[in-house]
């Protein structure tokens, strides 16, 4: 399994939404929070080339955001993701 980071904030409606989705889909993540680490929040905006949350990776591929997260899963690219290799009944 490919590991998953979500960067994100407590109370963001669409990290919320992000965290819901990899939760439901049985996918472990990082969840790593951006409210009280003002340096770390900056990195990951720079790293991303965005300044919205959540922002979210799988490996070394930067997603993006719940939208894009959500586009994955809803063209089924996902599960392919987060576990290469591994064929889907």
């Amino acid at each position: 399994m490919t590991d998953v980071v979500l960067y994100g904030t407590r109370f963001c409606p669409f990290c919320t939404a992000a965290r819901r989705l990899l939760t439901a889909r049985g996918i472990n993540f990082q969840d790593v929070p951006l409210e009280n680490n003002p340096e770390l929040r900056a990195s990951v905006m720079a790293r991303s080339s965005r300044n919205t949350v959540p922002q979210i990776w799988i490996g070394d591929r930067h997603v993006g955001g719940y939208t894009e997260l959500l586009a994955l899963e809803d063209d089924g690219e996902l599960d392919g993701l987060v576990n290469p290799g591994v064929e889907l009944g």
